[in-house]
């Protein structure tokens, strides 16, 4: 099972339905399950990100394998991704992608992370950074599978 804990909500319709198709398409392949905590809209960091991380951590499994999405952490190709998808499952069924609000995660969380991962040095919009992320995911299974994707 595939969770992404996503700080924010989407509110434009066409991320939802992006999001919706990319999940409909993992489903072929795993349960995935998207959690949205409240953004805290708070400007002061450090107060915004401890409200976040109490957040998260209702929502976190410590049982999962977690990957936390974090500019500074590493950076892998599609195939790389895929098979580090694979290899975690074969020992964990469940994997946990945790998404930062625009403060980024709170240290404790990262700290928690069994995994860093950097999709770029650059920064994305949240509602376009889970599109993205889902679309590795969907590549990944596709690779894992043996079966043809665009490129």
């Amino acid at each position: 099972m595939i969770k992404i804990i996503c700080v924010g909500r989407i509110k434009e319709k066409f991320f939802q339905d992006a999001i919706e198709e990319y999940l409909k398409r993992i489903k072929k392949y795993t349960n995935i399950e998207i959690i949205e905590v409240n953004d805290s809209n708070i400007d002061v960091e450090n107060v915004s990100l401890e409200k976040e991380k109490r957040q998260i951590e209702k929502a976190i499994n410590y049982k999962d394998y977690i990957i936390t999405l974090e500019i500074d952490g590493n950076e892998l190709n599609s195939v790389e991704l895929s098979k580090k998808i694979e290899k975690i499952q074969i020992f964990n069924s469940n994997i946990t992608f945790i998404i930062g609000g625009s403060h980024g995660i709170h240290n404790d969380i990262k700290k928690k992370s069994d995994y860093k991962l950097s999709f770029s040095k650059m920064t994305f919009p949240h509602q376009l950074f889970r599109i993205i992320l889902l679309e590795q995911i969907y590549r990944s299974y596709k690779i894992i599978n043996n079966e043809r994707y665009h490129k």
